[in-house]
């Protein structure tokens, strides 16, 4: 399959990626490669509000696959079968995402650019298409969720102080809060000591949590070269 272009975010690391798609506004902007940015491709995109993405798990590649994954939700110790799960590790290193299509730009350098909320993947991450998403198909009442129904759904009550609130530009103060709150930790890991450290933009935001509460410990300014979304 040809890769028509990259998605541009603000997480240079996988720790912290929210686990599916649209769970936290995280923004992205998809850049296409020339022979895809003429701006008849995108003729009627602008009239829908959603978007499927199919993507390249290009940092998690591996020679052989497995039937059987162990997916975090679970604790990381029970197994199910790699097509019962989202993994990344697939005999075909294909993601799926369905994300806001918030703009359509035209620039004179990069040609025609998506600007999309809700992102789940890597700074750089190639893409392989983009499907219009139809409310009336892709939709189902009806649906059910197999082990995901199962499993505890929560979130986590976020103690952010103030002092280290404000060294966060305002843009991507939500967005750590929301990531925080889907608890980006292992599930099978349960130390209260141990601290943790999500990479948002140009911030590494150190944290721990205890009783469900995640603490915000420091806020560190570092360069991870990432582009803006």
């Amino acid at each position: 399959m040809k890769e028509i272009g990259y998605i541009v975010t603000n997480f240079s690391e996988k720790f912290g990626i929210p686990r599916q798609s649209g769970l936290v506004e995280t923004k992205g902007k998809i850049i296409f490669k020339p022979e895809y940015r003429t701006k008849d491709a995108f003729k009627g995109l602008e009239k829908f509000s959603h978007i499927w993405i199919l993507w390249k798990f290009s940092k998690s590649i591996k020679k052989n696959w497995s039937a059987t994954v162990k997916p975090p939700r679970l604790g990381g110790n029970k197994r199910l079968g790699v097509f019962a799960t989202r993994s990344p590790f697939r005999p075909n290193p294909i993601g799926l995402s369905s994300v806001r299509l918030e703009k359509i730009e035209y620039d004179e350098k990069k040609g025609t650019i998506l600007y999309i909320s809700g992102a789940d993947m890597l700074d750089g991450t190639p893409i392989y298409d983009i499907k219009p998403y139809l409310p009336y198909t892709d939709c189902h009442d009806d649906a059910r969720g197999g082990f995901a129904d199962e499993v505890l759904e929560y979130q986590l009550e976020v103690e952010f102080p103030e002092e280290l609130l404000m060294t966060l530009p305002m843009k991507y103060r939500n967005s750590v809060i929301e990531i925080l709150k889907q608890d980006p930790r292992p599930s099978y890991i349960k130390d209260k000591k141990r601290v943790y450290g999500v990479v948002y933009a140009n911030y590494n935001i150190r944290f721990r949590v205890q009783d469900c509460i995640a603490e915000v410990l420091e806020v560190q300014k570092i360069n991870c070269n990432c582009s803006e979304p």
